[in-house]
């Protein structure tokens, strides 16, 4: 990963490619960002891009090549299903764009590594969604951990539990399938956020399970329509860490009673409940040993959502200094999904090769609203 300070100046310029559902998010956020200027959405399917940019005044719409042969983008925002982000971020690495991936990094680590050698060769970034941990909630509680708050921390506890999104989702079927399912689809915002907690994850083992072969959708034009769940639907897993600490996670569509957002920390002197690490925001609740109630801490710093990674990114490349959510980590979690699954399959402990670094915390004030460019 390059960090070379970039010749150009003023904001960075963007195409997000894939129009779909979490476009919309991204958008709203990166439109309001005065440090990028979106200049560009691409999607295989153009009529869908032309109603995106439309929808946000963006000038130029178009497919794939649309986006990764103008001149003034920097970074393409990688917003396509999970079985094409590889192919999607090879195709800008080689147009030499930096590049910002939804997740998960890729379905495997053959490819994966291969993203890493060829961005590397290319001097151009990697970042990869969850951008959560950049948000207030996340980086109070990892801030009170840093600063000593629940003493030494030991162990982890996380959970997310659901019926599964086929009722909401206008077409779930590729969430319950190669590159989904809750272990991909949801385990990357807790897995990044222990590993932003602990450091690299040295070993998992984990059961999984599937309660229904076949599914139907909800809502939506398609509603009604079945399709079949090929991954496990429920994924029980234990992780240690490079450092000693362990945790215990599950992952589940399989559940008529929802509890998502789980996060519990134990250390020495105190346990923290994080924040959704599914969201930007959120109350940490502090419980002190001995304490008969939690103590309620409001969340402190940024309080924008979807595309702060892409953002932060930004302003690292006309630095010159390293952004925050890497590449390399989002593999290092790819890793551990994958391990995870393999897992599941031998019924055995599997010692994880890649490894990666928790990220500075953001400044307090960091505020993507503010024109720093």
């Amino acid at each position: 990963m390059t960090t070379a300070s970039s010749p150009r100046t003023g904001p960075v310029g963007v195409a997000i490619i894939g129009a779909g559902v979490i476009s919309k998010e991204y958008l709203g956020n990166l439109t309001s960002f005065p440090d990028v200027v979106v200049h560009v959405v691409a999607d295989m399917f153009e009529d869908a891009a032309a109603s995106r940019a439309a929808e946000f005044g963006i000038p130029a719409s178009g497919g794939v090549q649309a986006a990764l042969t103008h001149p003034d983008v920097e970074i393409v925002v990688n917003l396509t299903t999970p079985a094409a982000h590889v192919e999607v971020a090879t195709a800008a690495v080689g147009a030499g764009k930096h590049v910002w991936s939804e997740k998960p990094f890729s379905l495997d680590r053959e490819s994966g590594l291969a993203l890493l050698k060829a961005a590397d060769a290319a001097g151009v970034r990697l970042g990869c969604a969850p951008d959560t941990f950049l948000g207030a909630g996340l980086q109070t509680a990892l801030r009170i951990i840093a600063e000593g708050g629940i003493g030494v921390p030991l162990t982890a506890l996380t959970l997310m539990q659901s019926p599964g999104p086929e009722s909401w989702h206008p077409n779930p079927a590729f969430l319950f399938q190669e590159g989904a399912g809750p272990l991909f689809d949801i385990g990357p915002y807790y897995l990044t956020t222990l590993v932003q907690t602990f450091g690299p994850i040295a070993k998992v083992a984990a059961f999984g399970s599937t309660s229904r072969q076949k599914r139907i959708i909800g809502s939506g034009p398609k509603a009604g329509e079945e399709f079949d769940v090929t991954v496990p639907s429920h994924v029980s897993a234990i992780a240690q860490f490079a450092g000693g600490e362990s945790s215990q996670s599950i992952f589940s569509f399989d559940s008529n009673l929802q509890r998502a957002g789980f996060v519990e920390v134990n250390g020495t002197e105190a346990t923290i409940a994080f924040p959704d690490p599914n969201m930007f925001d959120g109350d940490i609740l502090l419980t002190r040993r001995g304490a008969e109630a939690p103590e309620v801490i409001a969340a402190v710093g940024s309080k924008s959502s979807r595309g702060t990674g892409v953002l932060e990114m930004a302003r690292a490349i006309r630095a010159g200094v390293p952004h925050r959510a890497q590449g390399q980590m989002a593999y290092h979690v790819l890793d551990a999904m994958v391990s995870i699954a393999e897992s599941i399959e031998t019924g055995t402990f599997i010692d994880l090769a890649s490894t990666a670094s928790a990220a500075p915390p953001l400044p307090a004030d960091w505020d993507p609203t503010a024109a720093t460019l």
